[in-house]
């Protein structure tokens, strides 16, 4: 069921991004775009950074920050307790939100820029 909900979804979605692309011009999703990206950027980095701040605190003061933790800062979540990860959930989400944004952000603006080419 999962399965038909999840192809149900993308088609939808491609119909929709199809229909999107005739209703709304290329210079429009550029522009649209590029907001994102700034709008991810500028919620993004912040939040991200005080996450890897908190994160670093939090192992500095048990002595088990390895070389390039901030490389994969995820696989030491295991080493955390319960009150620590509560402590620095909300700053991954929101960094991870800002991410995606940006992401999608950046696409959405190379995409207006190649339908504008065509």
């Amino acid at each position: 069921m999962i399965e038909i909900t999840i192809l149900i979804g993308a088609l939808v979605g491609i119909g929709l991004l199809g229909y999107l692309v005739t209703v709304i011009s290329p210079h429009l999703i550029h522009n649209i775009g590029l907001m994102m990206l700034i709008f991810g950027l500028v919620e993004g980095l912040p939040t991200g950074i005080w996450y890897h701040v908190v994160l670093r605190r939090i192992l500095a003061s048990r002595g088990t920050l390895p070389p390039r933790w901030w490389i994969h800062p995820t696989r030491l979540h295991d080493h955390l307790t319960a009150e620590e990860h509560r402590s620095i959930r909300l700053w991954f989400l929101l960094g991870g939100i800002g991410y995606t944004v940006a992401v999608g952000g950046g696409l959405a603006a190379i995409l207006g820029l190649l339908i504008e080419r065509l």
